[in-house]
Parts: C-alpha cells; structure tokens; sequence
C-alpha cells in the first residue's frame, strides 16, 4: 500500500516500504527518547562551540563543516536508511556545529537571542502539536499538498540565494528589507507546518514500522526542528537590526 508523503526527507515511502518480521515495532516512546537524545547533543555541541567563540577562537569551520556535513549524511542516510541508526546522532553533532556556529554569531550581536529563538521554537513545537492533536488543524490532502510546494519553493530560493553569493550577488532575501522580513516570517510559519506532516506520519506508523525506524522519525523531526529554529533566530536578527 502506498504511503502518503511527506515534505520531511526522513518521511518518504522509501523508509518504509520495509517490513521485514520484527517482534518490535516503532513507538512514540522509542522516538521521543532518540529525540531527546541527539537534541542533548546538538545542544552540547552548541555550548561547546559557544564556548570557543568567548575564548576568542575562529569557528566559522565549525559551522560550514557542520551544514556542509549535515547535508552529506542526510544524503547518505537517504539511500541507507539502514544506516541511519548510527548516522543520525552523527547528524546530530554536525547540527551542534553548525547552530553552535550562528548561535555564537547571533549572542555577540545580540546577547541572549538564541536563548529566545529556543524558546520561541519550543513554544511552536507544542502549539504545532496541540492543534494536531485536537484536530483543530487537519490533515487533509490538499494542506500536504500546500506545505510540500511551499518547503520545496522555500529551499530551491536559499539554493539560488547561495550560488548568487559566490558570484557577489545578494538575493532579495538578505538584509532587512520588508521583502526579506516577509520572507522569513513565511520561511518560519512553513518550517512549523511541516511539523504537522510529521506527526501525523509517526501516528500512522506507530507500533506498525519495525523499531530501528524510530531513527528515521527522529532525524525526521530534527530536520523540521532546526530549519524552524534557523528560521526563528534569522527573523529575530533582522528585526533587532531594523
């Protein structure tokens, strides 16, 4: 049976297709555990990183190598889903380096703003996830349709965005303009969305997929969580600097 899709990698048919005889199956409790687990490393290695910028140390490899890093294994993960059981916490700790490196950036200019970008994310993550639950927000085809064009737009504009930079182009979502504001408030509200495609996948999938998928569901919501976080702190710095 054909599974419906999702705008989160981790949450393709391709994972899922898979069900070989397993006597345990994947549970919200397995998920919210490995969950908890690679968020306590990517925070970690933020503090870590953190650190180093305070003592004066250059970081920014830090943060290119971790996105750069991040982007690599998300691939290889992609086509080894078997693999992912140990590649996702190495994920996690190349998401560490990466939100280490504009956390750090951030706090110089702003001191105590990623404290509140963290704080913003976990507030929409809950909220994402009562209107889930309650049914206030439902699923239905069309809305997967709307926030899978709107991530996909989102991500091939960055894509442009950062070609356009090599050659000393800056897009119209770089400074603080009005546009490039607009842009992040959307960027932010979409990254929340595709929350709810995520729920709504581990719902469906819960104690039906073998458990070493719980991984997969896990650099699934690490995927959602860090582009929303990402999203947060970029529009909180450009209206700080307005």
């Amino acid at each position: 049976m054909r599974l419906n899709k999702t705008s989160n990698p981790a949450f393709t048919d391709y994972f899922w297709n898979d069900r070989k005889s397993s006597a345990l199956k994947m549970t919200i409790t397995g998920i919210l555990f490995k969950s908890l687990l690679c968020i306590a490393i990517i925070a970690t290695i933020t503090v870590g990183i953190w650190k180093l910028n305070s003592l004066g140390y250059d970081i920014e490899w830090f943060l290119y190598g971790g996105i750069i890093s991040s982007i690599i294994i998300s691939i290889v993960i992609s086509y080894k889903n078997n693999w992912a059981p140990f590649l996702v916490p190495v994920y996690a700790i190349a998401k560490g380096c990466f939100l280490g490196g504009i956390s750090s950036f951030a706090h110089a200019k702003f001191p105590n703003m990623p404290y509140q970008a963290v704080g913003v994310t976990i507030i929409t993550f809950f909220t994402i996830l009562f209107l889930y639950q309650t049914r206030i927000i439902v699923v239905t085809q069309k809305l997967k349709s709307i926030i899978i064009t709107a991530a996909a737009s989102i991500f091939l504009v960055y894509i442009i965005s950062w070609i356009l930079s090599f050659f000393g182009i800056q897009s119209f979502i770089g400074g603080t303009s009005l546009i490039a504001i607009a842009f992040n408030i959307i960027a932010a509200i979409v990254a929340s969305l595709t929350l709810l495609l995520d729920f709504q996948y581990i719902e469906r999938q819960k104690n039906k997929a073998p458990k070493n998928k719980e991984w997969l569901a896990t650099w699934g919501l690490l995927v959602s969580l860090v582009w929303l976080y990402v999203e947060i702190l970029r529009l909180m710095k450009k209206l700080a600097i307005r």
